[in-house]
């Protein structure tokens, strides 16, 4: 026993060690998060010197790094190489765990960080091919020799100082998910562009609107979702001429759809997000103080920390520019030079579509195809499980795409896709990568140039706008779209049909466009592109149409525009909707006949209609509407059914010109018709209740910010304490300022073109560091919730001296 006694301390000892020093599954090793030397506490650097001398082998001639008080560097280099590797390096000693995590999260591999949890969400991402389409067009730029030239040079920048990090270097992330960074590599740069296509174009109403048909026939769902909704103001300006001779366009097949004798089709894919908005807009001189255009965009996106986007300038000997780059990708892709000025918009065209496939047998080996059958082809997807074995996966190819669930069983994420349907998207195109046309919009000077960058350019698609100091604006929705038949993709297809496939493409140069029209400005928000006047099919829903014509009855009105016009603009919370719907629906709630509670009918009855942080009017509205649409419809069309909801635009003229419509009765209560004035009264009542019992009775605590709580989460939403909650905001869904509980403004940028220098302001939700324990990790935050705007150091060279400047780091090539 005496033994026992004397070796059960060591033994406890020697287990404790073991178990702080290695991780238990994907948990981290204790002991090296805690350590003092190498752990947390090393990442608790709230404003380190930036200043400082570097050498690196792999550069050329000599680069100063000029850091403004905001943190945003300023690398002038003498020749591209040495620009391209220096914003590598710069970029990975700041974002380099934020771009490593969304390459993994493109390429399907995040079991390898945190386990047998991502499975299901890794097996989507693999088999929707975002990593075979990245590898594709790696292969495709091996053979070109600039862009092997930029991506090279900037993942040795990158690939350099991870060869100079420790243990104790890492940033957080590493250290709490227990792995390290791997080289990086010109892949993982089309990785972050796979991304981004994902995030904007993947997407589908098809399978939805299939089960309509199937349950209500075709002329309900061609009554109830329209190809043109009532109310719009388009993009390109109603009217304008198409100076082109069109593309015949594909005729109509007999069927339109693929049906099939198994009831609905299930799946969660999410449909498109065109709701969670954008702008930009510019004016021509014609409308400005000074003369010549003002450009502004403030694209909107999820809403995390660390930031989407990342500030920088870059000058070489040939380019100047200075803009919000995407972590993980060379070059500016929202920004101005000298010259000009851009920014973009999501487009949400119908890139996306899914055909039944018809198998020769279970074996899967051929696919029936234009009469004939034909030969799958598989790949095989292993997946490296963090703590547990490797399991594999063959994906079968047809030449529509993959087919990413062959059974219903066969699915457990959340965004599956159909089972047994292959999908046709426009990530799998593998052109020449969409880098260059960042790249020559970096060197653009004028008009001309624009439009050549932009040949270049494929997913997802964008609406560019432009401005010059030549006194040019331009926009034009742009991108590799498919050549349908009308309607095409707007249901399930066919595999078998030819006459079901792409048809081929719009020419780039009949993309839609317009350059210095007549009203003086052109702009964006996600609404549809063209009038129906357009010859080509490009999809038959986009954004509700309240940003885009609020932006452009504001545009309209306005004369001797200036930056702080234009700022008011992005910040504008005006509530078009609220202008819309409360003229139909107030009078059903003023009737004597009805109960309501009268502190929120007033509330309405006297709002301003603007969506203002602390308006309680706005979150009575807000939720109303949306507890409206579900009362309306979601008797007939329940999600859970797979079914979606009719537009708002749509709603809005079933209440106007169809009071006695059928669709205001609730199927589900068997004792009575339901009327126009029932289905409203009691949606108001439901809100008022439910959220009387949410936030209690209503008092401050029904402010629009507080209901609304937006939040920017860390990527890792369990990482809560680098996430900042609650921010008071106003705006909306359905506002200009489009901030709602997780997405919003992820860049605000307003650029004043001049003949000598331009001026230029702007601003993200988030810091330019990606180190929580940085004082720059979110100090922007609460200026943007304000509306601000920072004035951008634009340098016109090395050598100008301004006081904004800080630290100088300096890189010189090593001997």
């Amino acid at each position: 026993m005496k033994y026992v006694k004397l070796i059960w301390p060591a033994a406890l000892m020697i287990g404790l060690i073991y178990l702080l020093n290695n991780p238990l599954g994907p948990a981290p090793a204790l002991g090296k998060l805690l350590s003092p030397f190498t752990g947390f506490l090393q990442n608790n650097v709230r404003n380190e010197d930036l200043s400082g001398n570097l050498d690196f082998p792999e550069l050329k001639d000599q680069v100063i790094v000029k850091y403004d008080e905001n943190r945003v560097p300023h690398i002038f280099a003498k020749n591209d190489h040495d620009l391209y590797f220096a914003q590598g390096y710069i970029m990975a000693t700041e974002r380099l765990w934020q771009m490593e995590f969304y390459t993994l999260v493109a390429a399907g591999r995040l079991t390898e960080v945190v386990g047998e949890r991502a499975l299901e969400y890794d097996r989507y991402n693999r088999k929707a091919g975002m990593a075979k389409a990245a590898e594709d067009i790696t292969a495709k730029l091996e053979k070109n020799p600039l862009a092997m030239e930029i991506l090279n040079a900037y993942s040795a920048g990158i690939n350099a100082y991870m060869s100079k990090l420790s243990d104790k270097d890492l940033p957080i992330e590493y250290k709490i998910l227990s792995y390290k960074p791997e080289p990086w590599s010109p892949l993982k740069s089309m990785l972050m562009l796979m991304n981004m296509r994902n995030t904007l174009n993947g997407g589908s109403f098809d399978y939805k609107l299939t089960n309509m048909v199937k349950k209500f026939g075709l002329d309900v769902v061609n009554d109830l979702f329209p190809d043109y909704p009532t109310l719009e103001s388009p993009i390109i300006p109603t009217g304008t001429a198409w100076n082109f001779d069109a593309l015949p366009t594909p005729d109509v097949p007999d069927q339109i759809m693929a049906f099939t004798d198994d009831g609905a089709v299930a799946s969660n894919l999410e449909t498109p997000k065109a709701d969670i908005g954008s702008n930009n807009w510019a004016v021509a001189g014609s409308k400005s103080a000074t003369g010549l255009p003002i450009l502004a965009n403030d694209p909107h996106l999820g809403l995390t920390l660390p930031s989407i986007w990342y500030q920088m300038q870059l000058n070489s000997d040939q380019q100047n520019v200075y803009g919000a780059c995407l972590p993980g990708v060379p070059g500016v892709v929202i920004g101005f030079n000298k010259d000009i000025a851009w920014g973009v918009t999501n487009v949400g065209s119908d890139v996306m579509d899914f055909y039944k496939i018809k198998f020769k047998d279970a074996s899967r080996n051929e696919y029936f195809h234009d009469g004939k059958w034909k030969k799958t082809t598989r790949k095989i997807e292993v997946y490296n499980i963090k703590g547990f074995p490797s399991v594999s996966d063959t994906v079968v190819y047809t030449h529509h795409g993959p087919v990413i669930y062959n059974e219903e069983s066969d699915k457990n994420y959340s965004k599956q896709a159909p089972a047994g349907y292959a999908m046709r998207w426009i990530t799998h195109e593998s052109d020449e990568s969409d880098m260059f046309c960042f790249y020559y919009l970096n060197r653009a000077k004028n008009y001309d140039d624009y439009r050549k960058a932009l040949t270049y350019y494929t997913a997802p698609a964008q609406n560019f706008i432009f401005a010059s100091n030549g006194n040019d604006i331009a926009i034009t929705p742009n991108g590799k779209f498919p050549l349908k038949w009308k309607d095409q993709g707007k249901y399930l297809l066919d595999g078998t049909r030819a006459d079901h496939d792409w048809q081929g493409w719009i020419p780039k140069d009949q993309n839609p466009t317009v350059k210095n029209p007549p009203r003086g400005f052109v702009s964006s928000a996600n609404q549809f592109s063209t009038d129906p006047s357009y010859p080509y099919y490009l999809d038959w829903r986009f954004a509700e149409s309240y940003r885009g014509t609020h932006i452009n009855d504001r545009l309209t009105q306005m004369e001797n525009a200036t930056v702080d016009s234009l700022r008011s603009i992005q910040n504008d919370n005006y509530n078009l909707a609220a202008e819309r719907f409360l003229p139909v629906l107030l009078p059903y709630l003023e009737s004597d006949s009805v109960k309501v509670n009268m502190g929120a009918l007033k509330s309405l009855q006297t709002w301003n209609k603007i969506n203002d942080a602390e308006s309680i009017s706005a979150s009575i509205f807000e939720r109303w509407i949306d507890q409206l649409m579900i009362s309306i419809w979601n008797d007939e069309f329940p999600a859970a059914d797979n079914l979606t909801y009719p537009t708002e635009d749509r709603t809005l003229r079933l209440l106007k010109e169809s009071p006695e419509s059928k669709w205001f009765d609730d199927i589900n209560s068997k004792d009575k018709v339901e009327t126009i004035g029932n289905t409203i009264v009691n949606s108001f009542n439901k809100t008022i209740d439910s959220m009387t019992v949410e936030f209690g009775p209503m008092s401050e605590k029904w402010q629009w910010w507080k209901v609304k709580s937006t939040d920017i989460k860390h990527l890792v939403p369990a990482f809560t304490a680098f996430s900042r909650n609650d921010i008071k905001s106003g705006g909306g869904k359905r506002i200009v300022n489009a901030t709602t509980e997780t997405h919003g403004p992820s860049w605000r940028m307003i650029v004043q073109l001049d003949k000598e220098w331009p001026k230029a302001y702007g601003l993200y939700p988030g810091g330019q560091s990606g180190n929580v324990g940085n004082k720059k990790y979110d100090n922007m935050i609460d200026h943007w919730a304000n509306g601000e705007l920072f004035e951008l150091l634009f340098l016109k060279n090395a050598d100008e001296k301004n006081d904004r400047i800080g630290g100088v780091l300096t890189l010189t090539p090593k001997k």
